[in-house]
């Protein structure tokens, strides 16, 4: 066996113990190494040694430190996005709000405002821009950190002319109506068990919402009605065990919310449609 396959091989074998995709971890950390990006790892597999690098990102993840901090960068969907410490890591979970509006867009024109809440490294909105070219969207944080990076991946990515952010709390101050609402609020209820890593290194306030979880929930029901146009949709992430418990918060506030499954059959969505007048 090559040395850098053997290397990416013993890798993965010492990361079972802090990493549920252990061979991804270890050739997107030997990828960085080398400083090419992994398809050409694994389509056209380097001769020669192992990095030196490599041995040190490899004590990071041991550590616990996230690989999408390690690398500076994370897919989703049909983009890549930087991210790094004071940033929530966006997870493929996610990716369910954005097949979820693509359904109900299906055969349309798209939206064209769309309203991140939340917004995080710019992960949804940047997302949706790319998915329709016409739209324009505004993304929404109460993190200068995580700003910084939206706007960041929003200028690397060529949507800077689309897409507005702006500092603020939830959708406070804001009075214009959008054709697309997503947000992916805070929704672990403090004291729940984290995955390896996630706790010691990723903001707190992107992830706690209160005793239950449901928090911002409450904050965000009152809001919708306001911000969505005619026929428009707000897709809200939930956690796989808040189905009953996030629906009835939206229920109370006078919505009737359905749920999109992610792709391993969960709960991960409420979808909210505006009715058409």
């Amino acid at each position: 066996m090559r040395p850098i396959d053997r290397a990416i091989t013993d890798a993965a074998r010492q990361l079972v113990t802090v990493s549920d995709t252990p061979r991804l971890d270890a050739e997107l950390l030997m990828a960085q190494a080398l400083g090419i990006e992994r398809d050409a790892l694994l389509l056209h597999p380097p001769q020669g040694n192992v990095p030196e690098l490599f041995v040190d990102l490899l004590a990071r993840r041991m550590a616990g430190e996230p690989v999408a901090y390690i690398t500076g960068r994370r897919a989703f969907w049909n983009i890549e996005l930087e991210v790094g410490p004071g940033v929530l890591i966006p997870r493929p979970d996610s990716e369910t709000l954005i097949a979820a509006a693509i359904n109900h867009f299906s055969g349309t024109e798209g939206p064209d405002r769309i309203l991140d809440l939340g917004t995080g490294p710019g992960t949804l909105l940047l997302s949706a821009l790319d998915q329709w070219p016409r739209a324009t969207g505004l993304g929404i944080d109460s993190s200068q950190v995580a700003l910084d990076y939206a706007k960041g991946n929003a200028r690397r990515l060529g949507l800077a002319p689309r897409a507005h952010f702006r500092l603020g709390n939830w959708a406070e101050g804001v009075t214009e109506r959008f054709d697309l609402l997503l947000c992916n609020p805070p929704y672990v209820a403090i004291g729940a068990e984290l995955g390896p890593g996630v706790l010691e290194h990723e903001p707190a306030e992107a992830l706690f919402a209160g005793e239950e979880g449901l928090d911002d929930y409450r904050r965000l029901a009152p809001e919708i009605g306001r911000l969505l146009t005619p026929g428009g949709l707000a897709a809200i992430e939930i956690g796989a065990d808040q189905a009953k418990s996030a629906a009835s918060v939206f229920e109370t506030a006078g919505h009737s919310p359905s749920l999109a499954h992610d792709l391993a059959g969960r709960p991960r969505a409420l979808l909210i449609h505006a009715r058409h007048k």
